[in-house]
């Protein structure tokens, strides 16, 4: 990003760049979704690993390194989180210290089966900003179907005293519980709010809309339901595989997109301009995203322009904070599909194409 600019001043270019449908943007992602280690020790029948298999592999020092320091002008997030549990990445503290001493906040999803005491006065002390605890279900039944190798007790334990924990430490780290909502957990969204709502150091509950396709493969944008942009693609995150290489969103790789760039080769700046993302940007901004073919798989509910007007408008960390009771307007009252526009049933015989890296 050419010359000092502030972050606002970074989000109002990235505002201007989608308001006006431009290709090449003049301000660098507010988010990235770092993939600091691809290792997990669970096996999850919603999760992309079970069809994108794994290495047991860690980012290395030198591509964390030099992503955030790319990226530290503009990002005012960076999400520790992607196909593996952070928690296996025995440098998962420095590389949230490290992020912290250049500026920028950290995020932090967790399956909880190894937040144990220790672990849990590590997060404490470290300067991570938001922790999401990722437990799908109220009950014993639905939660080891959805967490299969976990235990609902002892990771609902870990929680429970990771929250009491922060409450008692007046810690600032802000703690959602969430709960993907899928068939068999959903006739728990109220006895999962009240349990969790109970619990002293829980700030938010979450429940989230399942926006994976293993669960529902013949769901999908489609191209003719394709009405506002992806604003993912004029403000980020972007996603950092473990091994360097950088997809447009957090829902790319899973639906066998292409890689835009890769980490060392060329700067951010660069791969966020590259004509990869620049044909993306052009054909959203056309009304055709639904004729690319992950972007029609993409279960990904779409915002009113408003709304992600609104996302750059705000601070990171803000939006953040909000959107829990975004979603929770969007999919619970009588507003919803004005607001976010949720993925349906593709339609059959869509000609669909796949941008690749040019």
């Amino acid at each position: 990003m050419k010359g000092n600019i502030s972050r606002a001043g970074n989000r109002a270019r990235l505002l201007w760049g989608y308001l006006r449908g431009r290709e090449k943007l003049g301000g660098l992602p507010v988010e990235y979704i770092v993939e600091t280690t691809a290792k997990c020790n669970l096996y999850c029948p919603m999760c992309p690993r079970e069809t994108h298999r794994q290495p047991k592999e860690d980012m290395t020092d030198a591509i964390f390194a030099r992503l955030v320091k790319e990226a530290a002008p503009a990002a005012e997030h960076m999400m520790l989180i992607g196909l593996g549990e952070p928690l296996l990445d025995f440098k998962i503290f420095d590389r949230i210290e490290y992020c912290e001493r250049h500026g920028v906040a950290t995020l932090l999803s967790t399956n909880g089966t190894l937040l144990d005491e220790e672990a849990s006065a590590k997060l404490l002390a470290s300067g991570l900003r938001h922790v999401t605890l990722s437990f799908d279900g109220a009950t014993k039944e639905s939660y080891e179907y959805y967490r299969k190798g976990a235990a609902f007790e002892k990771v609902r334990d870990n929680f429970v005293r990771f929250a009491r924990m922060k409450h008692e430490r007046k810690a600032k780290v802000q703690v959602v519980a969430q709960m993907v909502r899928m068939e068999r957990n959903a006739g728990e969204v109220e006895e999962f709010e009240r349990y969790w709502r109970g619990v002293p150091g829980v700030d938010q509950v979450r429940i989230k809309e399942d926006e994976t396709n293993l669960m529902q493969p013949e769901a999908g944008q489609g191209a003719g339901r394709w009405k506002h942009p992806c604003h993912y693609l004029w403000r980020g995150p972007m996603y950092v595989k473990h091994n360097g290489d950088v997809y447009p969103c957090c829902q790319s790789y899973m639906l066998d997109g292409a890689p835009v760039g890769k980490v060392g080769d060329g700067g951010m700046e660069e791969i966020w301009n590259s004509e990869a993302m620049r044909e993306l940007r052009r054909m959203h901004a056309a009304g055709r995203g639904g004729e690319i073919e992950m972007c029609s798989r993409c279960l990904t509910a779409i915002p009113h322009p408003l709304l992600a007007a609104g996302s750059l408008v705000l601070p990171g960390g803000l939006v953040r904070r909000l959107l829990p009771a975004v979603e929770r307007l969007a999919y619970y009252s009588k507003l919803g599909g004005k607001w976010l526009r949720p993925p349906a049933k593709k339609a059959a015989g869509e000609e669909l194409v796949q941008i690749r890296k040019g």
